[in-house]
């Protein structure tokens, strides 16, 4: 993570959480963009919302003397937000991971990807893109994810596991090892997963089974 100042998309419930990462990082937030106009002029912890995610006189400043990150968990808005960046500035938005993550030597990170605090991560763990890691989570090593993938406060997933594009991992989940979760899957908070999952299925439970979406 560099030192470069950072202009934050979204200032809900996430954008607050990367605040705190970038500031945990001695990271200046130049401030806030949002398309709610009521939050317009508005601060959160002295760091101002500035205005629309696509206003131009913010936006220039992004690739110069600006990084940017997308702090919202919704995968259409954040493809579209991402979208913008890339046409308007030729960038892609930059990883945020909090001072406190335990982050091993070796790692492949895409881009987006915000890591919270008290997370693991161990050698030769991939996340792809936009892929959000709640506190607490452990991945151990080899652990390979897809993009747009969440992972809940306290979920463990084993060595070597790997998770499709835009799965769930419910908090406080557990992932036994070498397992396979498709694209799309949910798995609900709590459960214990001994088995691999298929696309778009959902589970909940432990062990966990297969239940109506």
């Amino acid at each position: 993570m560099d030192k470069k100042p950072v202009i934050i998309f979204g200032a809900g419930g996430l954008g607050k959480a990367a605040l705190e990462i970038f500031e945990s990082n001695d990271i200046i937030v130049y401030g806030f963009l949002d398309d709610n106009a009521e939050l317009h002029g508005k601060e959160i912890n002295n760091i101002p919302i500035l205005g629309r995610t696509e206003d131009d006189g913010f936006l220039k400043l992004i690739g110069k003397k600006c990084d940017a990150f997308i702090a919202v968990d919704d995968a259409k808005l954040k493809k579209s937000l991402t979208k913008l960046l890339n046409d308007r500035r030729k960038v892609m938005p930059i990883n945020a991971h909090h001072q406190s993550a335990n982050l091993a030597q070796h790692l492949n990170l895409g881009h987006g990807n915000f890591i919270s605090s008290g997370t693991t991560l161990n050698s030769n763990v991939t996340l792809g893109n936009h892929c959000i890691i709640n506190a607490g989570a452990t991945l151990d090593y080899d652990v390979q994810l897809g993009d747009f993938v969440q992972v809940g406060t306290g979920a463990a997933i084993g060595a070597g596991c790997t998770i499709g594009d835009n799965c769930f991992i419910g908090a406080g989940s557990t992932l036994i090892s070498g397992i396979s979760i498709g694209k799309n899957a949910r798995i609900g908070a709590g459960s214990v997963v001994i088995r691999d999952v298929d696309d778009g299925e959902t589970l909940f439970g432990n062990p966990a089974e297969s239940v109506k979406a």
